[in-house]
């Protein structure tokens, strides 16, 4: 399965949505779930996960599964993952992908500071092995699209495990990995607009 390239602002505001990001990590966890399932999961109503399975199958992101009818039947992913980016589009594209973005991470970093509150409450050798990785380098831009790829590829070394729960391991758990990288300029708190001159 390979991540869904997203272009068209029309599927961007789709996204755009936190039940239907919900959704979509849940398929990506789980595996094929019906609306029933999938609001359990999501602490959801099926009928409102009915809907926006149906508004998210109208833009390509799952599609039904086989077997089943009503909200009995089952949904699964079409694609593993997404990419998306705003920059260099048209204004429309460039605002929508912004939307998404915001949303995107703003759960990536709730789902953090809840795993930072908690993180105490679990087994110490996995509050051992995870952590936060901080870093400053100087690169060229051809040095940073390298390390992009890099991580790309180890993270996506064990992307076979997200839709075939037959090959985690015993005692695996869903881990979140989130990496950035982007330029950034020291010395002064971030968001400060003031003028270096």
């Amino acid at each position: 399965m390979e991540p869904k390239e997203v272009t068209d602002p029309r599927e961007l505001r789709a996204l755009t949505h936190p039940v239907r990001l919900s959704l979509l990590e849940v398929l990506g966890t789980q595996g094929p779930l019906t609306a029933t399932q999938a609001g359990e999961l999501i602490d959801e109503s099926p009928t409102t996960c009915s809907f926006h399975l149906r508004q998210l199958a109208k833009y390509g992101f799952v599609e039904e599964a086989g077997g089943g009818v009503g909200r009995n039947r089952p949904w699964r992913l079409v694609h593993l993952g997404m990419r998306f980016n705003g920059g260099g589009q048209d204004p429309e594209t460039a605002i929508a992908a912004d939307s998404l973005a915001a949303l995107f991470y703003s759960r990536i970093f709730q789902r953090f500071d809840n795993w930072r509150r908690v993180r105490y409450c679990e087994p110490k050798e996995w509050q051992d092995a995870c952590g936060v990785t901080q870093s400053i380098m100087y690169v060229t831009l051809d040095e940073l699209r390298e390390l992009e790829a890099q991580v790309g590829a180890l993270l996506l070394s064990y992307s076979e495990r997200l839709v075939d729960p037959s090959l985690r391991p015993t005692g695996a758990r869903s881990v979140e990995v989130f990496a950035a990288a982007y330029p950034a300029e020291f010395g002064r708190p971030a968001g400060d607009s003031r003028s270096t001159a």
